[in-house]
């Protein structure tokens, strides 16, 4: 190919932080009007490459040209000015505001010299009939679900006549039916020329929406071939540098005695859950479905004192709970595994000690760090370095600021943060969004490996694969109420969704 049929061309990017290159002569050529697939594992450098082409790095060698034109952008409104668009995984929203204030943060419509509320909500609206989107554009942001707040910044996207649009992680809250419907925006795009980066781990998907794949691995070009010579097996050989034959570990784990008996759980302020009874026995891993909108997340919310419980009882061995706030559930054994890393999981801007520590610090275990009324370096240094190890997490050292980090490792932190609480009942909301295939198998042993240890263990996830391949049990939830529970060796996705739309 010539290089005017590529609509952009990133070529021999290279780019260093103290301590490692995160970059080294990586490549990606994208055609217009094409999809083109962006894969690797968590720490592959896809995230690094989009942040150099949207001006949030500046690299430190190599050429990016745009419809064959060198470009150079100092930051992201820049880059949004020059035609490229970015949806990041992790949203970045002022959520005290509402939808079309956000959508047209910075450039708001003028006339005589005031903000035109009318104007703004003309064409917001217009946007959204274009699209198809659902969204009251007067609706306060933050009370907006994950996958409503997504296809707002899709929008955005849209909105600024992006000829290029990166898409980095875009299903990752999105049911079938609204992964569906994102589609039929990609494809519209595609038709009118523009052109995607795509970047996802979901593999099913990706050879199903994709015409071109790249794949990196330690922040190199690995490989660029079309997505219909591709299969499953040798992306994941390309991504790991080795075969992956099982994609889900073997289950060592043997539930047994109730270790949490839930009673008519019900929240004290709507939208919640309702009258949810279960169990959890002792090491066993228990999943939960259902369909945006099923109040998975509200459920562990309310377990957690995270959200007031109106009525309902947890016992803990037997013995009463009551969660009133998530540091009374840090001392009563529970821990809890967010599923927006970022909007409250992490401190970005602090470094891997701090990120790991916090939860014995803070409401947890304050004696285990402390000599004579003092913090202990030498012990929250021991404790950060084992958990460093024992979650493999990369990074130059336990100083290296969090956001400095890939999503995947991000979210081991978070993990191994937990764990050093010692908690007998482990609520993990999405643990594995995100993450790559090599850092999910691992994710997936750890679980089964703490259900072996005798914890419970429940996790939300919306990949049915992975609910039916770790999990003991399934439990359905629908329209904030319980559709019913599975055994995950007689269960399948059929069965499953018929449950999830059962109160929808």
């Amino acid at each position: 190919m010539e290089d005017d049929t590529y609509l952009l061309e990133m070529l021999d990017i290279d780019k260093s932080f103290p301590g490692v290159k995160a970059l080294n002569k990586a490549r990606l050529q994208v055609r217009p009007g094409t999809v083109h697939a962006l894969m690797g594992e968590n720490g592959a450098g896809k995230s690094t490459l989009m942040k150099c082409l949207f001006g949030i790095y500046r690299p430190d060698a190599g050429s990016i040209k745009i419809s064959g034109k060198p470009a150079s952008f100092a930051d992201p409104r820049e880059a949004m000015e020059g035609g490229v668009s970015m949806v990041h995984q992790e949203l970045n929203q002022v959520l005290k505001r509402n939808v079309m204030e956000n959508l047209w943060l910075g450039r708001f419509p003028a006339r005589f010299g005031l903000v035109s509320e009318r104007e703004m909500h003309k064409r917001t609206r217009a946007i959204f009939d274009e699209l198809g989107i659902k969204v009251d554009p007067r609706a306060a942001i933050g009370k907006l679900g994950v996958s409503q707040r997504q296809m707002v910044e899709i929008a955005k996207a849209v909105s600024y006549h992006a000829r290029v649009v990166v898409l980095d992680e875009p299903t990752s809250s999105l049911t079938n039916q609204e992964v569906e419907h994102l589609f039929r925006i990609i494809n519209k795009l595609r038709a009118e020329g523009v052109g995607i980066v795509y970047i996802s781990h979901r593999m099913e998907e990706i050879l199903q929406i994709s015409d071109d794949v790249t794949i990196m691995r330690d922040g190199e070009w690995i490989a660029t071939e079309p997505a219909p010579e591709l299969t499953i097996d040798r992306i994941i050989k390309y991504m790991v540098g080795r075969d992956l034959t099982h994609r889900f570990p073997p289950k060592t784990n043997v539930p047994g005695e109730d270790l949490l008996v839930v009673e008519n759980l019900t929240g004290k302020y709507p939208p919640t859950c309702r009258d949810v009874s279960f169990t959890l026995r002792r090491g066993e891993i228990l999943g939960v479905a259902g369909l945006v909108g099923s109040r998975r997340t509200e459920l562990l919310e309310t377990i957690f004192g995270v959200a007031h419980r109106a009525y309902g009882e947890i016992r803990k061995d037997g013995k009463r709970i009551v969660n009133r706030s998530p540091a009374e559930a840090i001392k009563n054994g529970f821990a809890m595994i967010t599923e927006e890393r970022r909007a409250n999981g992490i401190f970005a801007g602090l470094d891997i000690t701090f990120n790991t520590v916090i939860s014995n610090i803070n409401g947890g275990n304050r004696t285990r760090y402390t000599k004579l009324g003092l913090l202990s370096s030498r012990k929250l240094n021991k404790d950060t370095q084992s958990s460093i190890a024992s979650m493999r997490i990369k990074t130059p050292s336990r100083k290296a600021y969090l956001r400095n980090l890939s999503g995947g490792n991000q979210q081991k932190v978070v993990i191994g943060r937990w764990l050093l609480t010692n908690p007998d009942v482990l609520l993990m909301d999405e643990p594995t969004r995100g993450i790559d295939v090599g850092a999910k198998a691992e994710i997936y042993q750890l679980i089964i490996n703490l259900g072996s240890e005798g914890k419970g263990i429940i996790v939300v996830s919306s990949e049915m694969p992975e609910l039916l391949g770790i999990c003991d049990r399934i439990m359905v939830m629908s329209g904030g109420r319980l559709a019913g529970i599975l055994e995950a060796r007689e269960a399948n996705q059929e069965r499953i969704m018929r449950l999830a739309a059962k109160f929808a």
